[in-house]
């Protein structure tokens, strides 16, 4: 697979532009997901039923369910970040104790912040918000920060490790939308250009050291503090409430769905581990496999944007 994707952001006479090019002898948005082998009708019959017999239905989706949105996901084999480049996230720790590791990451986040915000949802989170619409869906958890799920309009839904659309006042809480950041980063920098080469799932790109220094980063407007988005970097904690929220929710449901993710994540796994203990079934869509498809009484691999679409909900 041949794929390059150029990004540039310049400023021309205080209007901002972004160039985007992109290559890929499978398309762009295709680049992003891993292969899988044609849909297995028997297999599609299993899920239907699977689906038809659950009335209090909890979903936990992960990265595979937006790289059809062309947003890619960590560890796919091949066509992952972690496969893709050396390159790994920020560690909460290091963005906390930095200031400079804080400068650089902004950087990079406002450089790729429109292409990452402009990702529109696939078939799939129209097929989950639908299902709620109709009463099938009971509670949706989804690992991604990427808003998709919000975009396609659910509202049973906890974002277990936030979302990039908010940030947050590390001294105060101060909560302010991502876009009204970008506002500001471009009236601090309005000579500063940078090129990018590569994205990763939160919306970060690679930008080399020289061209990070001289970026301005604002602060909290009401406190002046230094911002993070609302988001848990690796390293961090899930705020305890939310975890015993979900796992309420799966103590309520009565069978349990994982779209897209391996589960190689803990703050995810262990709703799997509830669910278990509660004796719930337990289906999985990914492509690949997860740490939990023993665990599992129907395991499919295959594209969450093919699928998900052809489940008859009611």
């Amino acid at each position: 697979m041949r794929m390059s994707l150029g990004l540039t952001f310049k400023s021309a006479k205080g209007h901002w532009v972004v160039n985007l090019s992109q290559q890929c002898s499978r398309g762009f948005i295709g680049s992003f997901v891993p292969p899988s082998p044609p849909l297995d009708p028997e297999k599609v019959k299993e899920l239907q039923r699977f689906i038809t017999l659950s009335k209090r239905l909890f979903v936990m989706t992960g990265a595979g369910i937006s790289t059809e949105s062309g947003i890619p996901d960590y560890r796919s084999e091949k066509v992952g970040l972690y496969a893709r480049t050396d390159r790994r996230p920020i560690q909460h720790k290091d963005f906390m104790q930095s200031a400079p590791i804080r400068q650089r990451y902004w950087a990079r986040n406002f450089v790729g912040w429109p292409q990452f915000s402009s990702h529109q949802p696939n078939p799939a989170h129209w097929a989950l918000s639908n299902w709620e619409k109709l009463g099938k869906l009971y509670w949706l958890v989804t690992q991604n920060v990427d808003a998709l799920h919000t975009k396609a309009g659910s509202q049973r839904l906890t974002e277990l490790h936030g979302c990039m659309h908010r940030v947050l006042c590390l001294d105060c809480g101060e909560q302010t939308p991502r876009r009204v950041l970008q506002e500001r980063f471009q009236a601090l920098n309005p000579d500063w250009s940078a090129e990018a080469h590569g994205v990763a799932p939160d919306g970060d790109v690679f930008l080399s050291e020289e061209q990070v220094q001289s970026f301005q980063v604002p602060s909290c407007v009401r406190c002046g503090g230094p911002l993070k988005p609302d988001v848990v970097f690796f390293g961090d904690t899930v705020n305890p409430d939310k975890v015993d929220f979900v796992h309420k929710r799966v103590k309520e449901a009565d069978s349990l769905l994982v779209i897209g993710s391996s589960l190689q994540v803990y703050s995810g796994y262990r709703f799997i581990l509830t669910a278990r203990e509660k004796k719930l079934p337990i289906a999985i869509l990914n492509i690949g496999p997860t740490r939990s498809d023993d665990l599992a009484c129907l395991k499919l691999n295959s594209r969450c944007g093919e699928l998900l679409p052809l489940i008859d909900p009611h």
